[in-house]
């Protein structure tokens, strides 16, 4: 590799790390401070970083993705809130799809191990026997991504175990995860 490789890379690291760090520490202090145990509350707390507001947002929303602890229905009623059904859907549609698309390559990455910590054993063992019994499991995911209500922040760790290839997952996220959000933007919209 060269001088100038090594240099860029580095410098991405950094960033991505420093990006994960202030991430972390918003979140937390919101977690701690209660500004995620409302609508209202999130909405005060989304509202304070001003025009900053829809990047924090779409960075809870890739969050709410990975550390499946974050309320991720608080997001999509706080995007629709506060920008509207369509700047609201956009960034939920961003933060929602790379969250699940980095859950993937975590899962890929790390493994079981990793998977284990972010769900239950009893569940991993429950979808392990429907993808046994399925003819296929790409159906499988594409309905749950597509579908409101249904497991998939747990289903895009589990897809990053299976052989599925990445082209076929980030496809499935771009092409049926915007359903489900539009549904959740049109629903809070115009009917919470």
């Amino acid at each position: 590799m060269k001088a100038k490789e090594i240099v860029i890379k580095r410098a991405c690291i950094v960033s991505m790390a420093i990006l994960l760090i202030l991430s972390a520490v918003f979140i937390l202090y919101g977690w701690l401070a209660g500004h995620f145990s409302s609508q209202e509350a999130f909405c005060a707390y989304v509202e304070a970083f001003g025009s900053l507001g829809p990047l924090f947002l779409t960075v809870f929303q890739i969050l709410q993705v990975i550390l499946p602890i974050l309320p991720g229905f608080l997001g999509c009623i706080v995007g629709v809130a506060l920008f509207g059904p369509v700047c609201g859907f956009i960034v939920n549609y961003v933060g929602i799809s790379l969250g699940s698309i980095i859950a993937y390559f975590l899962a890929r990455r790390y493994g079981i191990h990793l998977v284990e910590k972010m769900v239950s054993m009893k569940k991993y063992e429950k979808w392990i026997d429907r993808v046994n019994r399925s003819k296929s499991y790409t159906w499988v995911l594409f309905l749950s991504i597509l579908l409101p209500l249904a497991p998939d922040d747990f289903l895009c760790y589990f897809s990053g175990l299976l052989d599925m290839k990445p082209k076929k997952y980030i496809t499935i996220i771009i092409v049926a995860k915007p359903w489900c959000i539009l549904f959740y933007s049109i629903f809070f919209a115009y009917f919470v």
